[in-house]
């Protein structure tokens, strides 16, 4: 009784709470079905509890698991996300046929403890399937996203056997809101099972843990991408799976930041002219879809929200958007390029070098921006990054270094006096303060009358 009493506070409030914070700045999003029609709205997140009571119970409802910095849910307007999740059909696996509510939360919990899953914090029936959450002790900024977007994919792909949806993974999804109906199936949404912390509050864990549990390997660095070998005219493309878990991660991180860099390089520039908007939109897009955080299916409705991001009344013609749509259509196929002896994904992959022409990104620019850079900027922030490594490890700069071994090779020089006059004055160190060079040199003169 006691835990169905516990199950009982979790509302459609008190569910969102538990990843929404309504003190916290941004927005989030509802969805609601009336009489076929989905009709979205986006509200401030100082509105949540308000906007949660008004809810009709009787319209299926579905709300954002993520929080954006505009009203609407694009991911390229992703504020942050304190969750991992995943959207169980269960009703699509043979095994679950006539199995109750708490039944599907105890096979879920079992298969994650066979598997090595860590454990859910909360499990909700909504109304046919099961959905999985993963409660985060904090968020998880916007810089992340190709990082967290790593973990959904392991995360689902783990979960497939007990009916995970492979397209219920990325920050902008929906879904279903406790306690509203889930009208195909007559049933509503509720919460079957929470797993306690030490507190009694749900589990909460560290996203860096999460990530070494989920993850092939912990952390990764993001490294510049080498100089390419002499180029040939001859392009052919392959057919093929996408690249290892590391490398490909690698890959969409590194495009996440070059769009969010071309986002910092128009704030820096006060905003895009007329005649630029297409050329950023363009790029802004390929790196979007090459990191992973959308999709084809998406895309058009991606590049609305950053055209409106360019420029609000802007009408930008879909058209020229149609050979980046084919080309995401094949990296999602997993096909690759073939391109003077290496290979590529079908999306664009430019040199920086391309970018910063293409751009004409200025070296006060470049300073600002986090991989847009030129290779002699790069090779300076490395030297940095190494200089500073050494200075904590205990090691002192060059300056001193030299200094220090010029007193201990060649202290006299250091006195500056000769090597005869430093033997004569009964080898003096530099450390010996308060002793001038002249002072010395005279005792020296003296011992050698003597």
């Amino acid at each position: 009784m006691m835990a169905v009493a516990q199950l009982a506070l979790f509302d459609r409030e008190e569910e969102a709470r538990a990843y929404h914070d309504p003190a916290r700045s941004g927005f989030f999003s509802i969805l609601v079905d009336v009489n076929g029609d989905k009709r979205q709205s986006s509200h401030r997140l100082t509105e949540m509890p308000t906007v949660l009571n008004l809810i009709d119970k009787s319209r299926d409802t579905w709300l954002t698991q993520a929080e954006f910095i505009r009203p609407n849910r694009r991911v390229v307007n992703l504020a942050r996300v304190g969750l991992l999740f995943a959207d169980l059909d269960t009703y699509r696996t043979p095994w679950a046929t006539g199995r109750t509510p708490e039944q599907l939360a105890a096979s879920v919990l079992y298969f994650c403890a066979q598997e090595g899953i860590p454990t859910p914090s909360m499990l909700i029936f909504s109304g046919r399937g099961i959905q999985a959450k993963w409660l985060l002790d904090g968020t998880i900024p916007r810089q992340a996203l190709p990082r967290w977007n790593a973990c959904q994919k392991y995360l689902i792909d783990r979960l497939r056997p007990v009916g995970a949806d492979v397209a219920a993974k990325d920050a902008s999804r929906v879904l279903r809101l406790v306690e509203t109906v889930n009208s195909k199936s007559g049933e509503i949404c509720r919460v079957v099972h929470v797993e306690n912390g030490p507190d009694g509050q749900p589990v909460r864990y560290n996203f860096e843990y999460l990530a070494e549990m989920l993850l092939p390997v912990a952390r990764w660095t993001i490294e510049q991408q080498r100089q390419e070998r002499a180029e040939r005219r001859q392009l052919k493309l392959l057919p093929g799976a996408k690249t290892d878990n590391l490398r490909g991660f690698s890959g969409r991180q590194l495009a996440w930041h070059r769009l969010e860099d071309l986002r910092k390089l128009a704030t820096l520039r006060g905003g895009v002219s007329e005649g630029e908007r297409m050329q950023h939109l363009f790029w802004r897009l390929n790196f979007l879809l090459l990191s992973g955080a959308t999709h084809s299916s998406q895309m058009y409705y991606e590049a609305k929200a950053l055209a409106a991001e360019l420029a609000p009344a802007w009408a930008y013609r879909d058209k020229e958007l149609m050979t980046l749509y084919s080309k995401a259509k094949a990296y999602e196929k997993g096909e690759k390029i073939s391109f003077g002896g290496r290979e590529f994904a079908p999306l664009y992959t430019p040199k920086n070098d391309t970018l910063i022409n293409l751009f004409q990104i200025t070296d006060d620019e470049q300073a600002q921006l986090r991989t847009i850079i030129s290779k002699d900027m790069a090779k300076g922030r490395d030297r940095a990054r190494k200089e500073a490594a050494r200075r904590a490890a205990g090691a002192v700069d060059r300056e001193t270094y030299e200094s220090q071994s010029l007193s201990r090779q060649k202290p006299w020089e250091a006195l500056g006096m000769s090597r005869r006059t430093w033997y004569r004055a009964g080898k003096p160190m530099p450390s010996e303060r308060g002793t001038s060079p002249s002072v010395l040199q005279a005792e020296a003169s003296q011992q050698q009358v003597k």
